[in-house]
């Protein structure tokens, strides 16, 4: 998962995000760390996350978990990454409907510029509500769903 969250950043954010933070030799240790918290460590417990793979072989990777802002919806996005070679073939899809539920609200925070997953995003239902905010160097717009009663029948 870790070696799959890494590449996909090097293919998603190059030009976005410092070259230093990309090629840092120390990020996939860091990323290792990450995920081996995020799926052992008992404070994570809410957290929910899934896989996708193409014979036997990691593509994507998806998680989710209980709001870190102050928006209204309970569930938040936290990552979302699959290999650029399977953008469009419905892995992403997959992985989002795998972790986020699809009748209750949700944010997440997208980079600005990605217009790719901005795009797609928006297909599922998901805003921008006009928050911003700057995380290792990358500007990040906050998307939203909100369900109400007539959209979860």
């Amino acid at each position: 998962m870790a070696r799959v969250h890494v590449d996909t950043w090097r293919e998603t954010y190059r030009g976005l995000m410092s070259d230093a933070v990309l090629d840092d030799p120390g990020l996939l240790s860091r990323r290792e760390r990450f995920w081996a918290a995020a799926l052992t460590d008992p404070q994570y417990s809410q957290n929910i996350a899934a896989v996708a793979s193409r014979d036997g072989t990691l593509i994507g990777i998806a998680m989710s978990g209980p709001s870190l802002d102050d928006a209204d919806e309970l569930q938040q996005l936290y990552v979302l990454y699959a290999y650029a070679g399977f953008h469009g073939s419905g892995v992403g899809a997959a992985l989002l409907n795998a972790v986020i539920d699809k009748a209750a609200p949700a944010a997440l925070w997208v980079a600005d510029p990605n217009p790719r997953a901005q795009a797609f995003y928006r297909k599922h239902g998901f805003l921008s509500d006009g928050a911003v905010k700057t995380d290792d160097d990358v500007r990040e717009l906050r998307m939203v769903r909100a369900i109400n009663a007539a959209d979860a029948r």
